[in-house]
């Protein structure tokens, strides 16, 4: 009775289904089926699982070494369990023969199965070549036993430190702390955020998602929140004025850049020529009809690398009449319909470009002018309130698509997310704003004398904020936000627009393909609600371990 008394009302009810849940999921093929769909159960991936537990386990423990044993309040006898545990798990990785599919698999998954060398083509699920397959194995090899040494190391200088006649210094379990905490972290991270998991490939992309959006939301949060504290100066204002009359100058000049002249020539019987590099204004009004004696209809074009290649097309007759090209390329004996003169797009874009950030800038410093606060304090308010009016979707879709493809040709292909980063960052700038309020209510809830208590004692700003404010403010805003936290779990099903093979994608793949109506959501509604009952435990346990009280 104290167990159930201990739960919260909403987890009994999900308490008391649960035998007619598993019933439903063992009796059911459709339900079976669907939920190893959308889950993410890729053929073949029970072999991968005792390699990641075997990794997990190592790095976990290794982790819990340092955890159990933190100065204010140690745990010798889980510290002493979990690092017997640790070299334990090390000692099978070098020994054990399951661990090297799994390594395999996240090998041959991690890298761009077009270009890659590694990859034995047209098989499904990914696999390594022979070769490849050979130079992983030569890897494990010296890697597995490396790491069992680093572990004997570190955990040895670790309980060599805590001894009675240790060194009262503690050098020795500072690097012991370093060698566990570095090797053991750096492993954690990267099979439970980066390493592939072929038996859950759906719930480890949504849950890796809404952890790094909720992570970067926090961040850009806190920066909005730190722009919003700081204050206007004189000196200030002169600051921003004469770096937007810098970029005024820079905007005028990218634009005053000499333009190059064009010409159409040719008939407009067939296709018009476009040439690689051709200004778009130009090519939309070629199409649309936007210059003098235009016809009324669209007209077609084709693209061409160069203008020899476009007047080898016309003279061959291969549907091509006319060409917009540049003057200087034009033959004297075609006849000419429109001439113009452009700007070419690189400097057109730069200088628009620089232009709207003087515009911006130059809004923010009068803003600051006639409020008297820091411009960049104006810009953060405008940041949360423009983010906070603008729908989730409509965000993830215009970060995803357009942003991502402008930050492309911008960085000629430098610069090309993928869209699992795309949908994170558009998250994350979505939820910053909602963040940024929280830890500004929660900071302003603090009140005013403390921070003049330790304003006199000496403390600068950031030591107040460090030592005094934050803290104060942390246990505060707990709750709301956990709030977002499962929230931002929830919404990671948007992520399924730009083809993100989340849960969610996956539910509306296998429906597509199985023709189920109810399965596979039924089954998908239940896998969240079991994963935000998770969230809105370790929620509920962090606010009972900071003495939140509850209503």
């Amino acid at each position: 009775m104290s167990f159930l008394r201990s739960v919260r009302p909403s987890n009994l009810i999900i308490l008391t289904a649960l035998p007619f849940i598993i019933y439903l999921f063992i009796s059911s093929g459709d339900y079976q089926r669907s939920l190893r769909a959308i889950l993410g159960v890729e053929n073949g991936s029970s072999a991968f699982v005792p390699g990641f537990l075997a990794l997990a386990i190592a790095f976990t423990s290794g982790i819990a070494v340092l955890v159990f044993s933190r100065a204010k309040a140690p745990r010798p006898r889980l510290a002493n369990v979990a690092a017997l545990l640790n070299l334990a798990a090390a000692a099978v990785l070098v020994i054990g023969h399951n661990i090297h599919p799994f390594i395999a698999s996240v090998v041959a998954n991690g890298v761009d199965p077009f270009k890659s060398t590694l990859i034995a083509k047209g098989v499904t699920p990914r696999q390594l070549t022979e070769a490849a397959d050979l130079m992983v194995q030569g890897v494990e090899a010296w890697l597995f036993p490396a790491y069992l040494g680093v572990t004997l190391i570190g955990l040895g200088l670790h309980f060599w430190s805590r001894r009675p006649d240790a060194p009262p210094d503690g050098r020795s379990r500072r690097i012991a702390r370093w060698i566990i905490g570095l090797v053991n972290g750096a492993g954690l991270v990267f099979i439970f955020f980066f390493a592939h998991i072929a038996f859950a490939a759906g719930v480890a992309t949504t849950i890796r998602a809404a952890i790094a959006a909720y992570i970067l939301a926090a961040l850009m949060g806190l920066v909005w929140v730190g722009l919003l504290q700081l204050h206007s100066t004189v000196r200030t204002s002169l600051y921003f004025a004469i770096a937007t009359l810098v970029l005024a100058v820079a905007a005028g000049w990218f634009l005053m850049q000499p333009r190059d002249t064009y010409v159409l020539a040719g008939t407009l019987d067939g296709k018009v020529g476009i040439i690689t590099n051709t200004p778009a204004g130009l090519i939309s009004a070629v199409r649309f009809g936007q210059y003098e004696g235009a016809p009324q209809t669209e007209t077609p074009v084709r693209t061409f690398v160069g203008p020899t290649e476009a007047l080898a097309s016309i003279a061959k007759g291969e549907g091509v009449s006319g060409a917009l090209l540049p003057a200087a390329s034009a033959p004297a004996d075609m006849p000419v319909l429109w001439k113009t003169e452009a700007l070419n797009d690189r400097d057109r874009a730069a200088g628009v470009t620089v232009a709207v950030l003087a515009i911006i800038l130059g809004l923010l410093t009068f803003g600051g002018y006639l409020h008297q606060r820091h411009p960049l304090a104006i810009g953060s308010e405008f940041i949360v309130d423009t983010i906070r009016g603008i729908p989730m979707l409509v965000i993830v879709l215009y970060v995803g698509l357009p942003l991502s493809g402008a930050l492309k040709d911008a960085t000629q292909g430098v610069l090309d997310p993928p869209n699992l980063m795309r949908g994170i960052v558009a998250m994350a700038l979505a939820y910053s704003a909602y963040l940024a309020e929280i830890f500004r209510s929660g900071i302003n809830a603090i009140p005013v004398g403390q921070v003049e208590a330790a304003r006199s004692i000496g403390l600068n700003r950031w030591q107040t904020a460090r030592l005094v404010v934050l803290p104060q403010a942390f246990r505060i805003i707990i709750p709301p936000l956990g709030n977002e936290l499962i929230a931002i779990l929830k919404d990671t099903s948007l992520l399924s627009i730009l083809s993100i093979r989340d849960i969610t994608q996956r539910m509306r793949e296998f429906q597509s393909a199985s023709f189920l109506p109810f399965a596979p959501y039924n089954s998908a509604a239940i896998f969240y609600i079991f994963l935000t009952l998770a969230a809105a435990s370790l929620v509920n346990m962090i606010e009972r371990k900071y003495d939140i009280k509850h209503r």
